[in-house]
């Protein structure tokens, strides 16, 4: 199931979807009366079903569509039209349960404006609620129904904000803990490294050492007349050669190994995000040569998840970290649908500077289909 179907089919989604349809039901197959202050023209049952199904098109078009700061325009303009429409309808047909429709509106209000704007058009909307109950209802007590309307609108919103904010924090918390993991798996693979280092330096420092000064012995022993004609000096002298030799060539192995294999920590990186699936190539030899270069790698490509995740609505990210000559070449790129130029933010700029701290660099374009497209690289011996 894609990311936006799964929106749209949550629980919170569906009890509004079931709202809707027994407002529908009744509004159109019960009876209705036209308020007596209302709309002057009269209001037909195919007016009023175009005007319900259009409300359920922009609850569908703000709930199923970009949640994220940056792009909460359009939704805010479908969401007063939501609104519009909730009181279109309360002006040519007076109907109890067409309030309920403001309730679902109270709810995108406080997913789409931060508290303080929020709780203004909240007010906004009682207010305008009350007049249309005093003025074209014409109700009794127009006071008391807004209140009690408005206390069903102050728990459901109450109920929504904390359903998001635990969402958000959820999402943070994943985020934190992937950072986490390829943290502990960079540690791990430098603890790995480091050991591999030593156990190198101590087979040439120590056992080395000592199968040098043996060899010298033996040497000494073969050159004297007593034991010039011994073949057992003569075997323990190749047997040390070898020995030597064999030391120096896994010394060599070690060393050649040297670096840090980065595959495991951005795996870890990618896991708790359902989108977008990292495509992952880590060639052979790209190893990094410091925990300050895999930083740099583990930074940039994290930067990449999280622009794919909200900005490009991305379902996949490719990954390939590779060795050319004496550098490392990092690609990134998603299958967004984006257009324009790519305007560089605190991210991109931060991964930026990273690089160039160690020498390398970073350049930002697009790909064919509109994705983002990043090529970092870094020189093997920073």
């Amino acid at each position: 199931m894609n990311e936006r179907l799964k929106v749209l089919l949550s629980p919170l989604n569906f009890a509004a979807y079931i709202a809707w349809a027994a407002i529908g039901w009744e509004l159109l197959f019960a009876r209705w009366s036209p308020p007596p202050g209302g709309l002057a023209w009269p209001a037909s049952a195919t007016l009023l079903a175009l005007m319900h199904v259009g409300f359920l098109a922009l609850f569908l078009a703000v709930t199923g569509g970009p949640r994220e700061p940056e792009v909460r325009m359009l939704p805010r303009l479908m969401l007063l039209g939501q609104v519009a429409l909730a009181f279109a309808l309360m002006l040519v047909a007076r109907n109890s349960s067409l309030p309920i429709l403001l309730i679902l509106c109270v709810i995108q209000v406080v997913h789409l404006w931060s508290p303080r704007p929020a709780l203004a058009i909240i007010l906004a909307i009682n207010v305008a609620m009350y007049l249309v109950y005093r003025d074209a209802w014409q109700l009794q007590s127009p006071l008391i129904s807004t209140v009690m309307h408005g206390s069903f609108q102050c728990f459901a919103a109450l109920t929504a904000w904390f359903a998001f904010s635990a969402e958000r924090t959820r999402d943070e918390l994943a985020a934190a803990n992937a950072d986490l993991l390829a943290t502990r798996s960079l540690l791990a693979e430098t603890a790995r490294d480091s050991e591999r280092l030593r156990l190198s330096r101590e087979l040439h420092d120590v056992a080395g050492h000592k199968l040098t000064a043996l060899k010298l012995n033996l040497a000494a022993l073969a050159r004297d007349p007593r034991f010039a004609a011994d073949g057992q000096v003569q075997l323990c002298a190749r047997l040390a050669d070898e020995l030597l030799a064999d030391i120096r060539g896994v010394v060599q192995q070690m060393r050649q190994g040297d670096g840090l294999d980065l595959e495991e920590a951005l795996t870890a990186l990618a896991r708790p995000f359902p989108r977008p699936r990292l495509q992952l190539e880590v060639g052979a030899n790209a190893r990094v040569a410091s925990v300050a270069q895999a930083e740099a790698v583990l930074r940039a490509v994290q930067e990449g998840l999280t622009n794919a995740v909200k900005h490009s609505q991305a379902q996949n990210l490719w990954v390939v970290l590779r060795r050319e000559d004496e550098s490392l070449r990092l690609d990134i790129r998603d299958d967004g649908r984006g257009s324009g130029e790519v305007r560089a933010g605190n991210g991109l700029c931060g991964m930026r500077e990273r690089l160039e701290a160690l020498g390398g660099g970073l350049s930002v374009g697009r790909t064919g289909t509109g994705g983002v497209h990043l090529q970092a690289w870094l020189p093997v011996a920073a």
